[in-house]
C-alpha cells in the first residue's frame, strides 16, 4: 500500500446539495453484477417516483426504480458508464415527484420487530446493491453461505478526489448508525468495526460521539491506498486473510460501504428505494466542485454544467476516481448506483505516457495489496498464454491500480491483467 496525493481538500468541506431533478432521466437496465433487468414499463406508460420499473428472474441481480415521475418516452440504447452502452429506460419528468398512495414508512418498534428474512427481502425491493462501486446486490450479502462473527464498515474512501461517503459519515452519521445497527442484527452478529482512515477527522469526532456499545468499535487507519479492498480491510481491521480464491465470509466477516448502509436506513425508515445518491464532482477543471446528492439517470453532462462555468475544457472525464475509475467517451452517460463520483482532469493530467520496456524493477509486485507478480501476469498476457495467468492467480487481482502507478516504465499492467480476468474466466 502507499500514500497518494488525495486531492479531498476541494470538496471534503462542501456539504452535500441536492441537485434539482433533471428534465429527462436516462435509466439502464444494468446497474448491479449480474443478470441484466429487463423493462417492466414500457413506451407511453406513466410512473411514480420510486416505482419498479424493471426486474428479471435470476439469483445475482437488482430491481431499478424510478428516479422522477413521469411518462416513459423510450426505451433504447444508451451510452453507459461501465459497459459502454446498454439498454435504458428513458423518463420525462413532470416535475411531481408523485409517489405511489400506497407507500407507508414503517415506525421504529415494527422495524426492531423484522426478522432477517423480511429485511433482506425489503432490502432486495429497494434495489440496493454495493455503493462504494463494486454494485453487489446487498441482499445476497446479508445472507452469508457460512456463520459471520463480524461485520466490517468500510469508511475509508481511499480513492483520490472523492468524499461523497465522507460528508455523508459526517452529515447523516445518526442514520448510518442505525442502519448498521439493522445490518447486525440481520446477520447475527454483535462485532461490529467501523473502519476509518485518519484523515477524516470530522467523521471519526461524529461517530465517537454516536457510539453506544463496546461491541461496536471505531477502527483508525493510517491512510493509504487502497485500504478501501475488503480483503485489505479485513487484514488491517481483524488481522484475519481472505486466502486466494475465498471471500470474505470464509474468514467469517462481512464488509458493507456506509454509503450502503445508509441506504438501507432510507429503505427500512422511509421506505425509500436506491433511486439517488450522493457523487462528487471534481477535478481541476471544475470551479465549483461540490457533493451531490443526484437522481439516477442524470446525464453526467447534467451535474457539469450544474455548478460552471469550467475553467478549461476537460481531456478526460471520469467515473469514479482516478486510479479505478473507468474513463469515458461521451458525457452523455449517466449516474447509476455505483457511482461515487465524476472526475475531470486536464490535457496535463490526463497525458498518457509512453509505454517502456519493463526493467524487472519488481515495484509492481513490492507494492501489489494483492501479493501478485503484476508484471508476470501482464507477460502471459501480452504473449496470450491464459494457462500461466491463472498459474499466477490473475483472478485475485482487485484491478486498484497501484501496479500502473509505481512503475517506471509505465506499462499498462492493470489493463492486460483485466483482460487476462476475462479470458481466465472464461
Amino acid at each position: 500500500m502507499v500514500r497518494l496525493e488525495e486531492h479531498k481538500n476541494r470538496t471534503e468541506n462542501e456539504a452535500i446539495e441536492k441537485m434539482p431533478a433533471a428534465s429527462r432521466v436516462y435509466i439502464p437496465l444494468s446497474q448491479h453484477l449480474g443478470k441484466v433487468c429487463n423493462p417492466l414499463v414500457k413506451t407511453g406508460d406513466q410512473v411514480f417516483l420510486g416505482q419498479k420499473i424493471a426486474s428479471v428472474e435470476a439469483h445475482v441481480y437488482s430491481p431499478i426504480h424510478a428516479s422522477v415521475s413521469g411518462k416513459v418516452i423510450a426505451i433504447q440504447d444508451w451510452p453507459h458508464p461501465v459497459l459502454g452502452r446498454c439498454k435504458a429506460i428513458v423518463i420525462e419528468n413532470d416535475g411531481l415527484d408523485s409517489r405511489q398512495s400506497s407507500v407507508v414508512s414503517l415506525q421504529s418498534e415494527e422495524i426492531n420487530k423484522l426478522t432477517a428474512e423480511q429485511i433482506r427481502n425489503i432490502v432486495f425491493e429497494a434495489g440496493i446493491v454495493g455503493m462504494g462501486g463494486a454494485s453487489f446486490p446487498t441482499h445476497i450479502k446479508l445472507n452469508p453461505p457460512k456463520p459471520v462473527d463480524a461485520l466490517i464498515v468500510n469508511c475509508a474512501e481511499c480513492e483520490p478526489y472523492l468524499t461523497s461517503d465522507y460528508r455523508l459519515m459526517v452529515e447523516k452519521t445518526k442514520e448510518i448508525m442505525l442502519g448498521i445497527d439493522i445490518v447486525a442484527r440481520c446477520l447475527g452478529v454483535k462485532k461490529v468495526s467501523i473502519a476509518i482512515e485518519d484523515n477524516k477527522p470530522a467523521a471519526i469526532k461524529a461517530f465517537n460521539n454516536e457510539l453506544r456499545t463496546a461491541d461496536h468499535e471505531l477502527k483508525v487507519l493510517k491512510s493509504q491506498y487502497p485500504q478501501g479492498g475488503e480483503k485489505q480491510l479485513i487484514k488491517n481491521v481483524l488481522r484475519r486473510e481472505v486466502p486466494s480464491g475465498k471471500l470474505p465470509f470464509d474468514v467469517g466477516v462481512v464488509v458493507h460501504n456506509a454509503g450502503t448502509v445508509f441506504a438501507i436506513y432510507e429503505a427500512l425508515y422511509l421506505n425509500k428505494p436506491l433511486y439517488e445518491r450522493v457523487v462528487t464532482v471534481t477535478g481541476s477543471c471544475v470551479s465549483n466542485p461540490k457533493n451531490l446528492l443526484v437522481r439516477i439517470g442524470t446525464p453526467v453532462k447534467e451535474l457539469i454544467d450544474a455548478f460552471g462555468p469550467l475553467k478549461e475544457e476537460p481531456e478526460k472525464i471520469i467515473i469514479g476516481g482516478p486510479m479505478m475509475g473507468i474513463a469515458q467517451y461521451t458525457d452523455e452517460v449517466p449516474v447509476i448506483k455505483s457511482t461515487t463520483g465524476v472526475v475531470l482532469l486536464n490535457k496535463r493530467e490526463a497525458k498518457i505516457q509512453e509505454e517502456e520496456f519493463c526493467i524487472r524493477c519488481g515495484a509492481c509486485v513490492r507494492n501489489c495489496p494483492a501479493g501478485l507478480m503484476p508484471c508476470l501476469i501482464n507477460l502471459a498476457s501480452e504473449k496470450e498464454l491464459w494457462t500461466e495467468a491463472k498459474a499466477y492467480n490473475a483472478i485475485d487481482c482487485i484491478e486498484c491500480g497501484l501496479c500502473n502507478y509505481v512503475c517506471p516504465a509505465n506499462r499498462t499492467l492493470v489493463q492486460s491483467i483485466k483482460r487476462a480476468k476475462l479470458e481466465v474466466a472464461r
